[in-house]
């Protein structure tokens, strides 16, 4: 096993997009920049000991004009790459160059399942081209008899959008992928983003009518449904998995998510729960001026991480409760660093 999980890896903050779940609509201080190759170049060496690397932060990863030659870089590493995309900016001539490099995974964002819905949401988007795209990429992969990359529907949902899942397995199977991914809307910014989350953070919920409808079709059709919790989970150590996973932002700074590191002044703004909340940018160092040793071992580093471990290791003694079928109705986790504590994902979501 490699030393670390997944290295994310931002590439642009430019995005043609103005998508109304995205937290670029609320800020006026967002910072459009991209990463050189050179500066790139600096963070391959360390690749090798990383199972992938997402190519993605903040913008859309098909503008970085350096794009499939960061692709081949680190499949000279032996590190799989991908990323999730709109499908802004893509046509033949790049799908042709990021397959011959070898692109391991790509994602394509959904917000809904029919051009009205999915326009509405993801403002300046196209969905009849985001079709073409996928379809042009399919045929592409076939007449170079190209196994990768894996493609697979990323669906953030919201209540404009949910009733539609059922509709995207049909739409899923017609495009010849066989992998669907729902997700939550996370960093909440405005009252429209609060007020369109679907999951609840104190009530436990039932499955929407429209998952469990989804879910019965994806299994008929032989598609792979990937679900979230709709009701408050207390997890551990969130899905972003700081203990083996990082972020590092289009400047170098190297955070343990996304979420922690939005190219916006410091601090920032979050919902949590219906209540407004501010942070500040999380970085522990600058991978451009920096080892990863040096970054990963830094005490602030491993303070920040040894919160999770304990709260690992108060799983463990849960599991144990369960076993001896003691009472657990007052266990609480050690508490998770400040900066996650109003984040959405630290309720399992």
């Amino acid at each position: 096993m490699k030393r670390f999980s997944a290295w994310q890896i931002e590439l642009t903050t430019r995005c043609p997009l103005k998508c109304r779940m995205c937290i670029k609509e609320e800020y006026r201080d967002w910072q459009k920049k991209d990463m050189s190759l050179d500066d790139f170049k600096r963070i391959v060496p360390y690749l090798d000991e990383v199972e992938y690397v997402v190519l993605e932060g903040w913008g859309e990863s098909l503008m970085y004009r350096n794009l499939t030659d960061c692709v081949k870089l680190i499949k000279g590493q032996g590190t799989k790459v991908g990323f999730v995309t709109s499908g802004m900016g893509f046509d033949t001539t790049y799908a042709s160059r990021l397959v011959e490099g070898g692109l391991d995974f790509m994602g394509f964002s959904f917000s809904g399942a029919t051009q009205e819905t999915h326009n509405r949401i993801r403002v300046n988007s196209d969905f009849d081209g985001l079709l073409t795209s996928i379809r042009s990429l399919k045929k592409i992969m076939k007449e170079k008899n190209a196994l990768t990359p894996h493609l697979h529907i990323v669906y953030l949902m919201l209540k404009d959008n949910i009733s539609e899942v059922p509709l995207l397995i049909d739409l899923a199977l017609d495009m010849g992928i066989k992998e669907i991914v729902l997700i939550h809307i996370i960093h909440v910014t405005n009252a429209w983003q609060d007020n369109e989350k679907v999951f609840s953070c104190k009530e436990e919920l039932p499955l929407p009518e429209a998952i469990e409808e989804a879910r019965l079709k994806a299994k008929k059709k032989g598609i792979a449904l990937t679900t979230p919790s709709f009701s408050p989970r207390g997890v551990a150590v969130c899905s972003e998995n700081p203990l083996r996973n990082l972020y590092i932002s289009v400047d170098g700074e190297v955070s343990p998510c996304v979420f922690l590191y939005p190219p916006i002044g410091s601090p920032f703004k979050r919902i949590f729960c219906g209540e407004e909340k501010v942070v500040n940018r999380i970085s522990f160092g600058n991978i451009f001026r920096e080892s990863i040793d040096e970054i990963w071992d830094r005490g602030e580093y491993r303070v920040f991480r040894d919160s999770f471990i304990e709260r690992q290791r108060a799983s463990e003694r849960l599991y144990e409760y369960l076993i001896d079928m003691k009472r657990v109705d007052t266990f609480s986790y050690p508490e998770a660093p400040e900066p996650c504590q109003s984040c959405h994902k630290i309720l399992g979501f």
